[in-house]
């Protein structure tokens, strides 16, 4: 079955050369599509990940009584929000890269500690995590003061007021415009390639780098790739929204 296909592909390329989809039947191309495919999902995940635990911490210091403190986080949504990801992405690998220590397994070739995709997954996140903090903290205020002082009242401290009653209804009620943040960074993730990060866009140049009959394939590829992946979280994530949404809340 596998060789039938691979032979139809190949039958393909020579009829129609604009359309060679090499990746089906050669395993070295089909391993960089899976490869990419996965380092992008990876690298979703964890930027996710990463992203929402900034949006609740930062939401979090914009309440605090340290002036400061509520400056330096105003100070950060404004630089994440105002810069385009693509520029930050280039800013934190090559700026910032060039100060972080390097380790050498050998003797000779100095690796830097941090590589780039750890650089992408810092960046992304820290891109949407900004926007995270700001929908935290409207889903923050949405919490009735009351709720707050009733926390209060039953000897909870500041912290513990936010972390047990006020972050979990405020994420709650950011659920909607969480899920079309998240899914943008998803989609923000194809810039990485711009510093190498071996995901699917930048493992699709590669092929139709050194096959340019491969370029239309490869397109549809990213197309209906990314078209699966999104369409994948945002099924999970209105799941997951109806499972958590607050009953009697905006109804």
């Amino acid at each position: 079955m596998i060789d039938a296909a691979a032979a139809f592909f190949r039958q393909l390329a020579e009829e129609y050369p604009s359309w060679n989809f090499i990746f089906l039947y050669e395993k070295s191309q089909w391993e960089k599509v899976v490869g990419g495919f996965w380092m992008t999902v990876k690298l979703s995940a964890v930027c996710v990940v990463f992203s929402v635990v900034i949006g609740g911490v930062g939401a979090g210091m914009q309440r605090a009584k340290n002036a400061a403190l509520r400056a330096g986080v105003a100070s950060y949504i404004q630089f994440f929000r105002n810069t385009p990801p693509f520029v930050q992405l280039l800013f934190f690998y090559f700026a910032l890269g060039q100060f972080t220590p390097t380790y050498s397994p050998d003797g000779w070739l100095e690796i830097p500690v941090i590589s780039n995709v750890g650089w992408a997954v810092i960046s992304l996140s820290f891109f949407a995590g900004a926007f995270n903090v700001e929908i935290f903290r409207a889903g923050a205020e949405a919490v009735p003061k009351s709720t707050e002082e009733a926390a209060e009242s039953l000897g909870f401290t500041r912290l513990q007021t936010y972390g047990y009653v006020v972050l979990p209804l405020a994420f709650r009620a950011s659920l909607p415009a969480l899920n079309n943040n998240l899914v943008n960074l998803v989609k923000t993730t194809t810039q990485a390639f711009v510093i190498a990060v071996p995901e699917l866009l930048y493992q699709s140049q590669t092929i139709w780098n050194d096959y340019p009959s491969a370029q239309n394939p490869m397109m549809l590829t990213l197309f209906l790739s990314y078209l699966a992946l999104v369409s994948v979280v945002i099924l999970g994530m209105n799941k997951w929204e109806r499972t958590m949404r607050i009953p009697g809340y905006g109804e």
